[in-house]
């Protein structure tokens, strides 16, 4: 059972006008920053295309993808608007260590990166999650590098800007050496033992979500409809976060931002579309809307 929502602070316009994100000033896309999406596998190869689009649909400047190079090519051609460098691939279809070298060249150069959507948790992810830890850039980590993060705990806690993790309870157990059912059972609690033991700001993703600061401070968000319980939607999420951190939101704004506008996305779609049966690579396309509508001015 969750918390009381006094516990937490209701993740709603007044919550966001807290945290306002940067202005959008001149057209430049320089001056709206570079995010870096490493993601994608030979058998998943689309959530680097999805936490792409969220990416750029929240409002990132210019867009990289490093990928395993069995599936460059064809993402390239998916995703015209992005820089996609292929990688060394391990037999797995991820990246094999020989990789990590140039993809920590491609991080130092982002201002902003995502990391683990449709990667395997092989051999070469642990090594990377510590490299992109040590990169001092704005990172959100998702999926595959959070089932290996445990092994970076002391890189994450070190990290020069704290890192944004985004796990499901499966996840989250993973991040605690913990079960599942722990996690489900109090999912509040969970996320402010991985905020503290990481030093970073955590997403407890379920119906109703609940981000946590590295100070313990929570925020609950009640959810935007069934629908966005499908496969891809969190890919689509931790692209719209690093696209908010692309371009210079701290990362507590950019991670309470990209619930919100996620979650207002799949609201918006249950109502163009049906409470069900919207595909994830949809929600970003809400997303432009949602932040015209709450632009100050």
């Amino acid at each position: 059972m969750s918390p009381p929502l006094a516990d937490c602070t209701p993740l709603d316009r007044a919550a966001l006008d807290a945290h306002p994100l940067p202005r959008v000033e001149g057209g430049d896309k320089d001056s709206r920053g570079q995010v870096l999406v490493i993601a994608g596998s030979r058998d998943v190869p689309g959530a680097a295309l999805l936490a792409a689009h969220g990416a750029m649909r929240a409002g990132a400047g210019k867009l990289q993808i490093a990928a395993p190079d069995l599936i460059a090519v064809p993402l390239g051609i998916a995703m015209p608007e992005a820089k996609v460098v292929g990688h060394a691939s391990h037999r797995d279809g991820g990246f094999a260590r020989s990789a990590l070298d140039e993809i920590g060249h491609m991080a130092s150069r982002a201002d902003a990166i995502v990391a683990g959507p449709g990667l395997e948790s092989n051999h070469a992810a642990a090594p990377l999650a510590a490299i992109l830890l040590a990169s001092g850039k704005r990172l959100a980590l998702d999926a595959a590098l959070l089932h290996v993060l445990a092994q970076c705990a002391a890189e994450a806690r070190a990290a020069a800007i704290p890192p944004i993790l985004l796990p499901h309870a499966g996840e989250l157990a993973s991040l605690l050496g913990c079960d599942a059912a722990e996690v489900e059972a109090d999912p509040l609690a969970a996320g402010r033992r991985c905020a503290a033991h990481y030093g970073a700001n955590v997403l407890v993703k379920g119906v109703q979500s609940h981000v946590v600061a590295a100070d313990g401070r929570a925020w609950l968000y009640a959810g935007g409809g069934p629908g966005l319980g499908v496969s891809g939607s969190g890919d689509v999420l931790a692209g719209i976060t690093a696209g908010l951190l692309a371009r210079g939101a701290d990362p507590l704004a950019a991670l309470l931002w990209g619930v919100w506008l996620h979650g207002e996305a799949g609201r918006a779609l249950s109502k163009k579309v049906g409470p069900l049966g919207f595909l994830a690579r949809e929600i970003a396309v809400e997303v432009p809307a949602l932040l015209r509508e709450t632009s100050p001015g």
